[in-house]
């Protein structure tokens, strides 16, 4: 069978057959009779991760996402442990049936953006990131992990127990063992405000720095995409959020998954409208999102549900259709392809600069954007994370064909090159395009990190193309 990744459709892997485990028992047996046999493994769930991370050619594949009970809850310390095949808006719903010992319910701190059907193991394995303008990733709400690990056997691992292993499998990428579950810190829920300013990125580090003092806890930065225009990559809209006392009822909007969302304010419809002037009229587009962005300046959210999003894994499909009567090239197929890049925060108009240059020279489109905040990673063994970073995200319009492909390829190298000649980084796996020299200047780490795996796997059973791809071109 054939399997895909949602988001970029780029990474079509035959695998030899697809397990969906319902149970720990069920797991256990699964690894041990693979292990036996001399098999290799690939792990994922909402297969939204992309460049190849959690599928194997010719390889089994688990599927965790039937894992998904609430195992146990501590509401004094606000605690929520839950089998790691759970998806966001259930995560969330469980630690809403929380409450602290004065009544007040608890929430996540933070999740990734974007998109809400990725499992907490996935977002463990890359060590997501959200909005948050002062928080590390995500492996700073972990409290303990429990592992299923090469031999079948279950090992908890934490901060103070098995602690190495901890340090590699969160930003593991899935090589270390298969997460079962997973005990999240939580925190109090609490209204926020939100708080839109349209500026320059000149004036944006000020903002932030305001924003921060004001008290705000979340915030990004989304910037012009439209190549034509002189603020292209300079000119944003920066949308803050600042924890408030307001009382007031906060509107919600079905998902159709069985969950409400708080941050109401973009059907999928509108959505859908949006993204398709990104496609055909950026100008416009970013017109009637900073329009609609001031006109929500004050508008009050939960913290955490306004971190969940309105994605659309079917947006090719739905703007082929819209365009059903054009003549389009070829009817070639066409997705977006995300890479994100890492900056001192003091090199961001720098490297946003150099980018535009990256940009323009390689003819590419960029359709959505955004900047974002994250601080020093001091846990992992394979921080992304490796200083108190700006984060900026780019979506390239890539068509399925041999030069649409190289075109983003080349782009995304060119914007790695002017990462790394300001001193930053870029993220490991939304992509294969790094180049050899690219990934041990960015993560030097990186051999003893590929030692480490064969420590605890030493027949590399848990496997992945990515991971066969990094190996190789280190070999």
């Amino acid at each position: 069978m054939t399997l895909n990744d949602v988001h970029s459709a780029l990474n079509a892997t035959e695998v030899t057959r697809c397990e969906r485990p319902a149970d720990l028992a069920a797991l256990r047996a699964l690894v041990r009779g693979a292990s036996q046999a001399g098999l290799k493994l690939s792990v994922g769930g909402g297969r939204h991760a992309m460049g190849g991370q959690q599928f194997a050619h010719h390889q089994m594949h688990v599927d965790t996402t039937a894992l998904l009970n609430v195992l146990a809850t501590d509401e004094q310390r606000g605690l929520l442990r839950i089998e790691a095949g759970a998806m966001w808006p259930d995560i969330i719903a469980a630690s809403h049936a929380m409450r602290t010992p004065s009544g007040t319910q608890w929430a996540i701190r933070q999740k990734q953006t974007g998109v809400d059907a990725v499992t907490l193991a996935g977002s463990i394995a890359v060590n997501a990131h959200g909005r948050g303008l002062l928080m590390q990733p995500l492996v700073d709400d972990i409290e303990d992990l429990t592992l299923v690990d090469a031999r079948g056997d279950l090992v908890t691992c934490s901060r103070s127990e098995n602690a190495v292993l901890f340090s590699h499998v969160v930003g593991g990428y899935g090589l270390f063992g298969i997460v079962y579950a997973a005990t999240l810190r939580l925190t109090p829920r609490q209204r926020v405000v939100r708080l839109v300013d349209v500026l320059d990125l000149s004036d944006a580090m000020n903002a932030v720095v305001r924003r921060v003092e004001q008290g705000c806890l979340y915030g990004d930065f989304q910037f012009v995409i439209d190549a034509r225009d002189p603020a292209f990559l300079h000119r944003g809209v920066f949308a803050c959020y600042r924890p408030v006392d307001d009382e007031g009822q906060v509107p919600t909007l079905a998902t159709g998954r069985g969950h409400e969302r708080d941050d109401a304010d973009l059907s999928p419809d509108a959505w859908l409208k949006l993204l398709r002037l990104a496609h055909d009229d950026k100008a416009m587009a970013f017109k009637l999102y900073a329009q609609h962005y001031l006109g929500t300046h004050g508008n009050i959210y939960w913290a955490d549900t306004m971190q969940l999003s309105t994605y659309l894994p079917e947006y090719a499909e739905f703007i082929a259709a819209d365009r059903s009567n054009e003549a389009i090239e070829g009817d070639v197929k066409e997705t977006l392809v995300i890479g994100e890049h890492y900056v001192p925060r003091d090199q961001i108009a720098t490297f946003m600069q150099g980018a535009r240059n990256v940009l323009l020279l390689h003819g590419v489109e960029v359709i959505y954007g955004t900047i974002r905040a994250i601080l020093r990673d001091t846990t992992t063994a394979l921080p992304w994370a490796q200083g108190d970073f700006a984060c900026v995200i780019f979506n390239l319009r890539t068509q399925h064909t041999a030069q649409g492909r190289q075109r983003t390829a080349d782009a995304f190298r060119g914007l790695t090159d002017v990462a790394l000649s300001l001193g930053g980084s870029y993220f490991l796996t939304y992509h294969r395009y790094a180049t050899k020299a690219q990934l041990l200047q960015a993560y030097p780490t990186f051999p003893a990190f590929l030692a480490a795996k064969l420590s605890f796997d030493p027949q590399a059973m848990f496997t992945s193309d990515w991971y066969v791809h990094c190996r190789d071109s280190l070999a």
